[in-house]
């Protein structure tokens, strides 16, 4: 059992690393607002992984992610929220050219928390991934509830992890990124990225 939970770990953790909308979406926020700001939003990032967790155990994900409409109507609204998310990073670069923030002067950015929140929980492949890969990650010697619990606890935690460390890393650079050049070309380069995902997850199949 032990071993089986340390090669899901091992999944999990590279699966948490790779880059997708949850990380663009904390660097829109860190970048725009500040790390305090940026944690917020690893804050609700996670509490969305958790909302998901709990619908996988009762069972609801798996409808979602066996329901082709109910699956459309989700990654539509994550793909228009994640292009909202991008217009609205391109537009704050555009707005630089009049005239760069005060070093350590933050723009608001709304709530961050709910920011973090809404993004994940409007990434329908999170239901599929969680009612695909989990089961077949779950420690034989748990029940099958007991088994994904534990994993969604942990592939929350290490998300928390890797996005705090991600933010505190971008706060120690934070002197070259409050450089008004800098600012814009990572605002639209965020920008670019998130309406790329948008774009994805509206193609994308379950």
């Amino acid at each position: 059992m032990l071993l089986q939970f340390l090669a899901a770990a091992g999944v999990l953790a590279v699966l948490t690393m790779v880059p997708g909308p949850d990380m663009a979406v904390t660097t829109k926020q860190a970048l725009t607002s500040g790390w305090r700001d940026g944690l917020r939003t690893v804050g609700g990032i996670t509490a969305g992984l958790l909302v998901w967790g709990v619908l996988t155990v009762l069972g609801l994900a798996a409808v979602l992610a066996a329901s082709a409409t109910a699956y459309t109507v989700v990654k539509l609204a994550a793909a228009a929220y994640l292009a909202f998310l991008g217009v609205q990073a391109l537009w704050h670069s555009r707005r630089g050219h009049s005239g760069a923030p005060a070093p350590g002067a933050q723009a608001p950015a709304g709530n961050p928390w709910r920011t973090g929140l809404v993004s994940n929980l409007f990434n329908p492949k999170i239901a599929v991934f969680y009612t695909g890969l989990l089961p077949t990650l779950a420690p034989s010697g748990l029940s099958p509830q007991a088994g994904m619990a534990l994993l969604v606890l942990l592939h929350a935690l290490l998300t928390f992890v890797w996005l705090s460390g991600y933010v505190m890393l971008l706060a120690r650079a934070r002197a070259f990124f409050e450089r008004p050049a800098v600012r814009r070309a990572m605002d639209r380069a965020t920008g670019i990225v998130l309406i790329g995902f948008g774009v994805k997850v509206a193609t994308t199949q379950p």
